[in-house]
């Protein structure tokens, strides 16, 4: 998925203003969950909004592990910390980021689907069109790599490995960010952190 590097650098608004959208058709589909599943890491943020805008505090937490970099995974992905509740017999809602190939949200409806979930149902902000399963509830399709208001540190710090990997200057990967919409000052203050680790 490395080839369509492209990226789309949302704003913490834009996110807002797309789960505000998520969580009204949430609620005009009739979907009431007795819990809702952030999906670790990416998907606590959405999830918590999404607890407050549909005024359900019962909130937990599941851990699929899959991303190694910008565009590299492992070859499937894993469970590495159980739903953090129980949800036998509960309507559940899965929440994350982004549905991108689609493998961590299959296996994470199924692992709670093992466990004796009722009803389980999943909404990401975006959605890539080769993914393996379209959610329940998305607002954007894209196929671009998403930087997240929540990652940029850690996006910028990959994409920099990923370019000495390859051999390659990071000043390519730095004008397709700052063009996509990302601040040139936050990259130049990560680059100067990364840089003094290394």
């Amino acid at each position: 998925m490395s080839e369509q590097l492209g990226f789309e650098v949302p704003s913490w608004e834009q996110i807002y203003m797309m789960l505000l959208e998520i969580a009204e058709k949430i609620t005009t589909d009739g979907f009431e969950p007795d819990v809702i599943v952030g999906v670790c890491r990416g998907g606590w943020p959405p999830a918590r909004v999404i607890s407050d805008l549909l005024e359900n505090a019962e909130l937990a937490n599941v851990k699929a592990e899959f991303y190694l970099g910008v565009g590299e995974t492992k070859g499937e992905p894993v469970i590495t910390q159980p739903v953090s509740t129980s949800v036998r017999g509960k309507k559940v809602l899965v929440v994350d980021e982004v549905a991108d190939t689609g493998k961590s949200l299959r296996l994470v409806k199924e692992h709670l689907m093992e466990r004796g979930a009722l009803q389980v149902k999943v909404a990401t902000i975006y959605y890539k069109p080769w993914s393996l399963i379209i959610p329940d509830y998305y607002e954007k399709e894209t196929s671009h790599w998403i930087v997240f208001p929540w990652e940029i540190k850690e996006t910028i710090r990959k994409l920099v490995e990923k370019c000495r990997r390859e051999g390659r200057s990071f000043e390519e990967e730095k004008g397709k960010l700052v063009e996509a919409g990302l601040n040139p000052d936050l990259i130049e203050r990560f680059l100067r952190e990364i840089m003094e680790k290394n």
